[in-house]
């Protein structure tokens, strides 16, 4: 999908529901052969750089965090985060939306011109191919934005929202609100309401909800929403293998194009949400033939420059490459398989 600047996203809304499976496992997206060796080609360059070139890597994510934005250039470029009528809408006070690029809501739960429409969100994107996803990537919400977090997915027409972290962690902090549960009957945020379809577990420990939501006097037929919750990935770390990870991935290849960004969020919308990004967006691109997708430093750089902090540790950028080798794997075995069915 192709980027767009804040304030005027102008992504084609499909109005016919989109149905979302809750089958045990996705099936394989199956290559065409341009698409296959593409996928061979970042494999050996992904495989040859985990395998013996872990100090380049290292080398690589120390740059990345030495180029890290000031705090004097975070308030000049966070001036509508920075504003008093909107501190409160922020989780963590160093993790702002930039100005350029912060998503802006055409009408929201605070009506007063100075909150200009914001919300601590962000688009996301390296890329104006359309066969390539745009994000929002944003923070966990908390109670009193509840109701623009669903603003921003209606009016953006966001078709899925990846929730990688609990509600509360091991360590009983808050990490995010519960604004999405809504298992026994319509739940009502404002002049917005969500209901449960249905809810199911996968054997990878994700939980996934078929959310339908519109606002409560529209005669619109409402948005189906699918929400995908990885509460097992650690903060500040990562899970112990990529098959939930991937599995996120797969649920979500065949979106048709003309649907809104995805919406990622973990409690700041920096750390699980970059990887997130990072391992979607490198393994679409490689799918499309865009081989600068073999610079992840570059696209994290790309990312930090729309978001601060994107990708928080040497540890997720390391599971970075492992999940976009895992996955690069798994597609050209899928190929392999096919191919020897037909002989």
């Amino acid at each position: 999908m192709a980027a767009s600047s804040a304030g005027n996203h102008s992504t084609p809304h499909n109005t016919k529901p989109f149905e979302f499976s809750a089958v045990d496992f996705p099936p394989r997206i199956s290559l065409t052969a341009d698409q296959y060796n593409h996928c061979s080609e970042a494999l050996s360059f992904f495989k040859e750089k985990l395998q013996n070139k872990s100090q380049e890597i290292s080398q690589e994510f120390a740059r990345l965090q030495a180029s890290r934005i000031k705090p004097s250039e975070m308030a000049r470029g966070c001036t509508v985060a920075l504003d008093g009528v909107n501190l409160s809408k922020n989780r963590y006070t160093d993790i702002l939306p930039f100005d350029k690029n912060r998503v802006v809501l055409k009408q929201c739960k605070d009506y007063r011109p100075a909150a200009r429409g914001y919300i601590n969100a962000s688009l996301i994107s390296t890329s104006s191919s359309e066969k390539v996803s745009q994000f929002i990537a944003t923070q966990g919400p908390l109670p009193h934005t509840y109701e623009d977090f669903w603003e921003m997915v209606i009016q953006y027409h966001c078709p899925v929202i990846v929730m990688l972290t609990r509600l509360v962690d091991n360590y009983k902090m808050v990490k995010c609100g519960d604004y999405f549960q809504a298992e026994d009957g319509p739940r009502e945020f404002g002049n917005i309401g969500i209901l449960t379809k249905w809810i199911k577990t996968t054997e990878t420990a994700l939980v996934l909800r078929n959310l339908e939501v519109n606002y409560k006097e529209s005669e619109e037929p409402p948005m189906s929403v699918l929400h995908i919750q990885y509460p097992e990935w650690p903060d500040h770390g990562v899970p112990r293998d990529t098959l939930a990870v991937r599995e996120i991935l797969k649920r979500i290849y065949n979106l048709p194009p003309n649907f809104g960004p995805i919406v990622v969020h973990c409690s700041a919308g920096i750390g699980r949400t970059g990887a997130y990004c990072t391992i979607h967006n490198t393994v679409q691109r490689i799918l499309v033939g865009d081989m600068s997708a073999l610079d992840l430093a570059n696209t994290i750089k790309v990312f930090r420059s729309q978001r601060i902090g994107m990708v928080q540790t040497m540890e997720q950028y390391i599971f970075c490459h492992q999940a976009i080798v895992d996955e690069l794997e798994d597609l050209i075995s899928g190929f392999n398989s096919e191919r020897a069915s037909k002989c």
